[in-house]
């Protein structure tokens, strides 16, 4: 079975494992207290072009998702997301747990747009008694998004610009950063990131890493104390170097890019074959997701040699599904893949 279901079902970049075990007996200090994990600090300030920018490891996505959302919120605030965002729909309520709600804005391809949020905002405040619902406190959006979709650079300004206009924090959740980086179609450097959000994080479990993200914080009033919320949120690593190492190994000579790349790649043969063979896409991703819509017995055929996940029901004899790449897909697997492809139709 070749699985093309998500974008984690390999370990780690031989790379990384290689450093691990050269630094297995080292002893250091714990808790991210130790050099490699000052010198990974160092290495995502220079390409965030932010020296005074605070980076914090942690590691998974939605243990950082509720960490830095529980460190901005006052107890009755929410947090603004696309109801298709990984928060509102992936994450079994883990914000609504730490006692704050997700509030949802409608979005067909995943995205918000700056005009979304200020409409909610200021229907807030139209209230005659705010009060008593719960005050918008932040806006989250992940980019890529949950569909594979990127921001532009106008629209991550635009965001930027009504978030300052309302006084909201914007946090970018990367889980897949990388692949939103080398898409085709993007046009926001890390330097942007840094420049037009508050936080944000650069995924590493999904992109090469055996797990952890590098939670960047911009915002001078949001940095004091975050480890303390690391801590209580049970995310402060005792071996903190596990993280340091592997961000050190990915962004000391560009792996994190190389390896992104490839995913992307990958993805945009599997997207020309879709296409090639009549196929329409559910989404116009150019990242490592592809959502092809595929008749049901394409889709059964598929799937006695390949592992993808279903997506959603789109009339009685057609789903559109998600084949996701990773830094590890074999471009061979995607070959045989295409050619299986191209056979089911022809007998079709």
């Amino acid at each position: 079975m070749i699985r093309f279901e998500n974008d984690y079902t390999e370990g780690a970049h031989e790379r990384i494992l290689k450093r691990l075990i050269e630094t297995n007996e080292e002893q250091t200090p714990g808790y991210g207290m130790d050099e490699h994990c000052e010198k990974a600090r160092g290495f995502i300030r220079k390409e965030c072009e932010a020296p005074e920018a605070d980076v914090h490891f942690l590691v998974g996505g939605t243990q950082t998702n509720t960490t830095i959302i529980a460190s901005i919120l006052r107890p009755y605030q929410g947090a603004i997301a696309a109801e298709s965002g990984h928060i509102a729909t992936h994450e079994t309520g883990a914000i609504e747990a730490t006692g704050h709600k997700v509030l949802t804005l409608p979005s067909e391809d995943g995205k918000i747009t700056a005009d979304q949020v200020k409409e909610l905002v200021d229907a807030h405040w139209r209230d005659a008694s705010p009060e008593h619902s719960v005050q918008p406190g932040l806006v989250y959006i992940s980019n890529p998004t949950e569909n594979g979709t990127t921001y532009t650079k106008a629209e991550l300004e635009a965001l930027n610009k009504v978030c300052e206009a309302c006084q909201l924090p914007l946090i970018i959740d990367g889980a897949r950063l990388g692949y939103g980086l080398a898409s085709p179609d993007n046009d926001i450097t890390l330097a942007d990131y840094a420049r037009l959000c508050d936080v944000f994080y650069i995924g590493g479990t999904k992109i090469g890493a055996m797990f952890g993200e590098a939670v960047v914080i911009i915002n001078e009033s949001l940095k004091k104390d975050f480890r303390y919320l690391i801590k209580q949120r049970g995310g402060l690593l005792a071996k903190g170097r596990l993280l340091g190492i592997q961000f050190e190994t990915l962004f000391e000579d560009g792996l994190y890019y190389e390896v992104s790349k490839h995913a992307v790649d990958m993805a945009l043969i599997l997207r020309q074959a879709f296409v090639e063979n009549g196929f329409a896409l559910r989404y116009d991703s150019t990242t490592n997701q592809q959502f092809p819509i595929l008749p049901e017995y394409v889709i059964a055929e598929l799937s006695n040699n390949y592992s993808f996940s279903h997506w959603e029901k789109v009339d009685a004899r057609h789903s559109a599904v998600r084949f996701c790449t990773s830094w590890a897909t074999k471009k061979e697997h995607v070959e045989m893949f295409v050619n299986d492809l191209h056979r089911v139709c022809i007998r079709s």
